[in-house]
């Protein structure tokens, strides 16, 4: 995100059918949130056409790739390895030294989908549990980058899109990604489409 290196999201593992939603929802937020790639497992072929759909419609840059080399993601990585895990240091007793590390070197976050084997843990540089209780991983994932980005990833700017959300009180109001004005890229040429 900006001109900091690269932060690249990795979902370890994807059961097809059953975790094509939550994979989908790891690579959404991954976008949403600051990240500038997913990578997903190579059968998650549905979740990648999905993260770029959503992608091409509501702006990027965001990048989706499938690999067959999970393992080999992580061991060949060129920078930091961050893994969420229920088990790991507590998020607020480690952001602040990945953000001080992720200032020099890109960032790779692993986000596990069943179970993840004990070499990950020993090639993580941090292994950072969100409350060390059972939950989402999505939720992990969303507070994690929400840390490590300080809230400055709520600010961004979506680049050549296709469609905006216009903020709304009450209601819903997506505009074409043309059709936006300086302030809150409102415009009255309102395309009437319900949203996502």
């Amino acid at each position: 995100m900006n001109d900091t290196p690269e932060v690249a999201v990795l979902r370890y593992g994807h059961r097809p059918g059953r975790d094509d939603r939550m994979t989908t929802h790891v690579g959404l937020t991954a976008r949403a949130l600051g990240a500038d790639r997913v990578i997903f497992p190579d059968n998650a072929g549905q979740s990648q056409e999905t993260v770029e759909d959503i992608t091409e419609r509501f702006g990027g840059p965001f990048e989706v790739e499938l690999t067959g080399q999970l393992d080999a993601t992580i061991r060949e990585w060129e920078g930091s390895v961050v893994h969420l895990t229920m088990y790991g240091e507590r998020v607020q007793d480690v952001t602040g030294d990945v953000r001080e590390t992720h200032r020099e070197e890109a960032l790779l976050i692993v986000v596990g989908g069943e179970k993840v084997p004990f070499e990950v843990y020993e090639e993580a540089d941090w292994n950072v549990g969100v409350t060390n209780q059972p939950h989402s991983e999505v939720a992990g994932l969303a507070v994690f980058l929400d840390r490590l980005f300080e809230g400055s990833e709520l600010e961004r700017a979506w680049k050549d899109a296709d469609q905006r959300v216009i903020p709304q009180e009450r209601g819903k109001r997506v505009v074409d990604g043309g059709d936006l004005t300086e302030e809150h890229g409102a415009s009255t040429n309102d395309s009437g489409v319900d949203g996502a």
